[in-house]
């Protein structure tokens, strides 16, 4: 049982992260029906932000989000202004293509930048943690999912509350009536994507918290990004929060397994993903559109 909960915990927390990660990301493919395939390499760039912000400037990173948030946002509205827009309407594999391309390029450049060596976020409470009866709860990765419940109430409060937002959300609805609504869709999509980018900025700054810090370190988030996705729902706050904790849990659960098939001994670490994976098929089998995701016509 202590397991268990240690478990359960070290899940929630990790969820917290893949959250934010998978928000950005989930609203770009739902509402500009794009697979941003730059995503993870803009999680790399918040990351690298709030580590040369903090060796630099000794700015911690938790002061760090807006800084992210802002030159992430800057950079992605700027990339569909100036760029995307140009093949916002073409086909998937077209836009496929361009941002495997912009990832490629964006990754080359924090190589020629800061090197290909592992760096690292180290701040006074890096290492503090506090036991709550038999569970051990790092003080950091607390923080971090008490920041990624703070950005993602925002979010959903801003998409219902605001202007922007309203026109957002009529956007992914019925993008012909929100044109005739007075919508600028080039501009409602330079936004959504600016957003996308700021959030996987915002994302990278916790995940600098956590983790190690190198310039492919978005590929594998991109990947989790994509499962959170399909089980949460697409263009749902509220479907990235419960799809990355409930990613975050099976993960963590999925490292207790232990077991012998044969001669061949197999742990639960090296299962993590291929679990994950298999809940997200049983989800697809038993509820297509994701968890919170809503049913099309």
């Amino acid at each position: 049982m202590h397991l268990l909960a240690q478990d359960l915990v070290n899940g929630i927390l990790a969820g917290g992260i893949l959250a934010v990660v998978a928000l950005g990301f989930s609203l770009v493919w739902g509402i500009m029906n794009i697979i941003n395939l730059a995503h993870g390499a803009f999680v790399m760039l918040g990351a690298y932000t709030t580590y040369q912000l903090f060796t630099s400037f000794h700015v911690d990173p938790f002061v760090s989000l807006p800084i992210s948030f802002v030159l992430l946002f800057v950079l992605g509205y700027l990339i569909q202004r100036l760029l995307m827009n140009w093949i916002a309407r073409a086909p998937l594999l077209t836009t496929f293509l361009f941002t495997f391309g912009l990832s490629l390029l964006v990754v080359n450049i924090a190589l020629i930048v800061w090197s290909g060596d592992t760096r690292g976020v180290t701040t006074a409470y890096s290492g503090a943690n506090f036991t709550l009866g038999d569970v051990t709860v790092p003080w950091a990765k607390l923080y971090t999912l008490l920041a990624a419940l703070a950005i993602t109430g925002t979010m959903q409060l801003w998409l219902v509350r605001s202007k922007t937002g309203r026109a957002i959300r009529a956007t992914s609805m019925d993008i012909g009536a929100a044109q005739l609504s007075g919508v600028r869709v080039t501009e409602i999509y330079a936004i959504v994507f600016g957003l996308g980018a700021g959030l996987a900025g915002v994302a990278g700054t916790l995940i600098s918290l956590s983790y190690s810090l190198h310039p492919t370190m978005g590929d594998l988030f991109l990947i989790k990004a994509f499962v959170v996705c399909v089980l949460g729902g697409l263009g749902s706050v509220q479907g990235a929060l419960i799809g990355g904790l409930v990613y975050g849990i099976v993960e963590a659960f999925a490292t207790q397994l232990d077991f012998t098939i044969g001669t061949q001994h197999i742990s639960g670490s090296g299962l993590q993903d291929a679990i994950a994976l298999i809940v997200l098929l049983i989800v697809l089998i038993v509820r297509p559109r994701g968890i919170m995701g809503k049913a099309t016509a």
